[in-house]
């Protein structure tokens, strides 16, 4: 088992981290495999619509969405975390998963995607809901843990005194592994649902 990892804050030691790294514990100790992304502070612009990732394969703009791309296929599940910025993830992580999720044409259907949060105090259950959207769309289970995947702090470090947001960030990636393995054991035995081939309608006639 392989999970990718995505830290979508600028702070590459803030309370973002913190939570991933409480999730990481938990994978590395049951023998799943992790990479962690550290994307928040990069220079990474947004999907212009231009179309060529439907011709070449990947993106025109060659940056981490492009070094990212064959990670995230070769991953069995996907977590997904930002800091909170006006109820919303960071712009910058929301501009990486819009080319990556759009400009990769492999299948995605049946990784497991996550979405954790981290916020002073508001704004988290709008920006899960946000990131939630990319897993969904794409025919990939959630996996949930035993409350909102929030954690909370506002100077880098004050997570640690959220002990709720922690234990349930471990109880994520426990349930997360599990989800996992239950789905590599499907897949063998039963392979992946058939898939109908793809209908497309517009709303404007």
């Amino acid at each position: 088992m392989k999970v990718l990892l995505i830290n979508g804050s600028p702070k590459t030691n803030g309370n973002t981290a913190m939570a991933l790294g409480e999730m990481i514990r938990v994978f590395e100790s049951e023998q799943v495999e992790t990479e962690l992304l550290h994307i928040g502070n990069k220079d990474i612009r947004g999907c212009i619509a231009c179309g060529t990732c439907g011709k070449r394969g990947k993106c025109v703009f060659d940056d981490m969405v492009n070094e990212a791309a064959p990670k995230f296929e070769q991953a069995d599940g996907l977590v997904v975390a930002s800091p909170v910025y006006y109820a919303s993830a960071n712009a910058t992580l929301i501009a990486f998963l819009d080319r990556l999720f759009y400009s990769t044409g492999f299948d995605k259907r049946m990784k497991v995607g996550a979405a954790v949060v981290v916020a002073r105090r508001a704004g988290t259950t709008a920006t899960y809901d946000e990131l939630n959207k990319y897993f969904t769309i794409s025919g990939m289970p959630v996996v949930s843990g035993r409350y909102w995947n929030n954690v909370f702090g506002c100077v880098p470090g004050e997570a640690a005194s959220d002990l709720e947001g922690l234990q349930n960030m471990r109880i994520l990636a426990a349930n997360m592994t599990f989800l996992m393995r239950g789905i590599a054991l499907a897949k063998d035995a039963y392979g992946l649902p058939e898939q109908e081939s793809v209908t497309t309608t517009n709303f404007v006639r």
